[in-house]
């Protein structure tokens, strides 16, 4: 039966699926996905808001009878992918699949140095104990080691850390608890599975890593589903690059000191080396502290404490090396931590010696007084994507609600190099903006640019927000823009206001969705993978159009490759990554088909500057009104009909 039929009038999904909604749009992308899995040939599928775009990959990815990945953007579609939509998939259609979900090693409990923390004693912290012994108590239960289970100890615990793993500290084979591990156990059902659900990262870390020591991270397979395609760019260079952390010098050294500690703590000189590495690492940590913003590593090595600072983390990281290779045969996890030791060191000395010759990789920078990560970064990735999609030798679909400026691929499709035996489709959300919603872009504010835009901003946004009467997505392009505004709602209205970095994202969206604050305010972490249904949210308003920052090293070095090779930056770079990130912004507000509210675009340049048009564009139909009076009586309307 094909994939329409089955997601038609007539087929099994409108009598037994929970809210199924028979989609000529969601017809019409499972069709494309059955035929681009039949015909090994790859796909580019944009699909709005409502399309129903989960089943119509879903469905023809099961029926095919192919070993199919299916890649997401997030743990949490991950887990509603495979507790949920697998399941229904399953039971409506009665075909027998198996199925897997597998995440990042650091979402599964390691038993190894679970019980290394508990015996070592290094712990003094209360708090810490207390959780090690609930995570003890829960793993003598539980079928899957993920600790996604423990609701009893908080994701953001310092604890987590000390009782999973990550491919520096995995003892792979070599493990005493390998039989036990659940990473082992969840990719051993992952090779066994038809449909393996994974997320962007895990499925990067095989593909680009090839990691060893604890068996293939996924099977060779014969078709991958990217979900949220959008982020894969992204992610795509941080794998083909390199990096390294003070954090993973940092837990080195601790891990060293574990195992000391196990074996009788007798040896003096390498805990004396130990506590000059921390020393190391934390002074150069201080030298580079230069703000939150990253920095092109050419401009901070110059600096002479940065220069000092290095030279001292060379000689710490030699002399540890040289203690820990005599004494490293004792455990193995000390001769674990010996090649890890190796491995960073070689790290260290190219991420801080390299001569910046290389025109294909930016070397940057982030740091604070309590870390730093250095980073070589590709430029472009579309050659070494393109070469990895040939290499894999399957087929490929890329899915998301936003991978085309002004209805055209071209930019997503040369940005990862899969131009080549790739269709594509366009499908519009059947949602029905043009009565759903209303585009408002204030009168009388100054360029972006002036010193008093923000202020002006928000000033204008006050009796909007209180017209709402809560239910109001605040969202900002830097966190300068949202302190500001913080303060200033703070100091000058009653409204209850959620900030992001006050606590968890999820806690935030928790509250939000109760209805208890009037107006959340967030950055970029909140422009997408945020869904928010009904009366809770009715109104998004983000400040400004979300131009990269020319300031980023990223950016600026991106943006001088393309001017040397006789490229406009603004028009083939900067510009279409502003129009994918608004239309994720814009994305947050509608997200069923009853629900109604207003989009508020604060920043004037949409109609001042002629590249403004791209992103009226982009968006999809609707009113578009410049007065507020107007705006303030859509959203009484609104709220009259809540009500």
């Amino acid at each position: 039966m094909k994939c329409a039929t089955i997601l038609g009038e007539s087929g099994p999904f409108v009598d037994t699926f929970p809210d199924f909604t028979v989609r000529a749009e969601q017809l019409e992308m499972a069709n494309a996905v059955e035929s681009a899995l039949k015909d090994d040939r790859h796909l580019v599928v944009e699909a709005g808001t409502g399309t129903g775009k989960t089943l119509a990959y879903l469905v023809p990815a099961v029926c095919s009878g192919l070993k199919v990945v299916i890649s997401t953007g997030t743990r949490n579609l991950q887990d509603q992918l495979f507790y949920k939509d697998l399941p229904q998939i399953k039971a409506t259609l009665d075909i027998n699949f198996k199925s897997a979900l597998l995440k990042g090693r650091a979402n599964y409990l390691c038993p190894e140095r679970m019980q290394s923390s508990i015996d070592s004693g290094l712990e003094t912290s209360r708090k810490i104990l207390n959780e090690l012994q609930i995570i003890r108590t829960w793993w003598s239960s539980t079928t899957t080691g993920d600790i996604s289970e423990v609701t009893d100890v908080h994701e953001n615990s310092s604890v987590w850390p000390k009782v999973t793993s990550t491919v520096d500290n995995c003892l792979g084979q070599n493990c005493a608890r390998f039989n036990e591990c659940p990473v082992y156990h969840a990719r051993s059902t992952a090779s066994q599975a038809d449909i393996i659900v994974v997320n962007h990262h895990l499925m990067f870390a095989d593909l680009v890593l090839k990691e060893e020591g604890i068996g293939q991270v996924l099977p060779v397979v014969d078709a991958f589903v990217v979900d949220e395609a959008h982020q894969v760019a992204d992610i795509a260079s941080t794998f083909f690059g390199m990096s390294l952390s003070s954090r993973q010098l940092t837990d080195l050294s601790r891990d060293v000191q574990t195992e000391l500690f196990l074996l009788g703590d007798d040896d003096f000189r390498l805990s004396g080396s130990l506590q000059e590495l921390q020393h190391s690492v934390q002074a150069l940590a201080i030298s580079m502290d230069i703000g939150n913003s990253p920095a092109s590593w050419s401009d901070v090595k110059e600096i002479t404490d940065v220069v000092d600072a290095i030279s001292n983390l060379d000689v710490s990281l030699i002399e540890l090396s040289n203690l820990l290779a005599t004494v490293c045969e004792r455990s193995q996890g000390l001769e674990n931590c010996n090649r890890r030791l190796v491995k960073l060191a070689d790290m260290f000395a190219h991420l801080t010696e390299r001569i910046e010759s290389d025109d294909e990789y930016v070397h940057w920078v982030e740091s604070s007084k309590y870390g730093f990560v250095l980073h070589l970064s590709p430029l472009d990735v579309s050659r070494q994507f393109g070469e990895l999609v040939q290499e894999v030798g399957a087929t490929w679909v890329f899915t998301s609600a936003t991978l085309s400026v002004a209805e055209s691929f071209g930019y997503f499709m040369n940005t990862l190099g899969v131009t080549e035996n790739t269709s594509t489709i366009r499908l519009e959300s059947p949602y029905r903006f043009d009565e759903q919603v209303l585009f408002y872009v204030p009168e009388d504010l100054p360029l972006p640019s002036d010193i008093s835009y923000t202020s002006r901003l928000v000033d204008q946004m006050k009796p909007l927000i209180e017209a709402n009467q809560g239910g109001t997505f605040f969202l900002f392009t830097s966190h300068r823009a949202l302190e500001e505004t913080a303060e200033k709602l703070s100091r000058e209205t009653n409204l209850k206001c959620l900030v992001q970095g006050s606590m968890p994202r999820s806690e935030l969206i928790r509250k939000f969705k109760k209805q208890e604050h009037d107006v959340l305010l967030g950055t970029n972490s909140f422009w997408e993978g945020v869904d928010v249904k009904g009366d809770a949210l009715t109104c998004v308003i983000i400040d400004k159009l979300p131009f990269l920052s020319p300031a980023d090293p990223v950016v600026k070095a991106r943006l001088d490759s393309m001017s040397s090779a006789g490229v406009n930056g603004f028009f083939n770079y900067q510009l279409p990554e502003a129009v994918i990130a608004l239309k994720q912004g814009f994305g947050r507000l509608i997200r069923d088909e009853t629900d109604k509210g207003m989009f508020v675009l604060g920043d004037p340049r949409v109609f001042s500057k002629s590249y403004g048009k791209l992103f009226i564009k982009s968006l999809p139909s609707m009113p578009l009104t410049r007065s507020i009076e107007d705006a303030k009586e859509f959203l009484k309307m609104t709220m009259r009909e809540q009500d």
